[in-house]
């Protein structure tokens, strides 16, 4: 996301004049989109993408747990040895 950012104000600047980039070629203002579309290959690639929504899915579910447990009463307030 960082690298689409990135060359949007790129754009911007290059489309309005702003020095220093007004100067630069529209290879140097456009690269960014490349860089992110090799980040977003790799993140798949490799499995942190995936990695990150399981993490989410598993956050969201012990909270749905701890959510369901508190309605029901049934929380602990003194912890028990094991």
């Amino acid at each position: 996301m960082v690298f689409v950012i990135a060359g949007v104000l790129l754009i911007v600047l290059k489309w309005f004049e702003v020095d220093p980039v007004a100067a630069w070629s529209w290879w140097a203002v456009l690269s960014p989109f490349p860089l992110a579309a090799l980040w977003w290959w790799w993140a798949d690639a490799s499995g942190l993408t995936k990695k990150r929504e399981i993490d989410r899915m598993e956050e969201r579910k012990a909270e749905r747990r701890r959510k369901n447990i508190a309605d029901l009463g049934m929380e602990d307030t003194r912890r028990r040895p094991r």
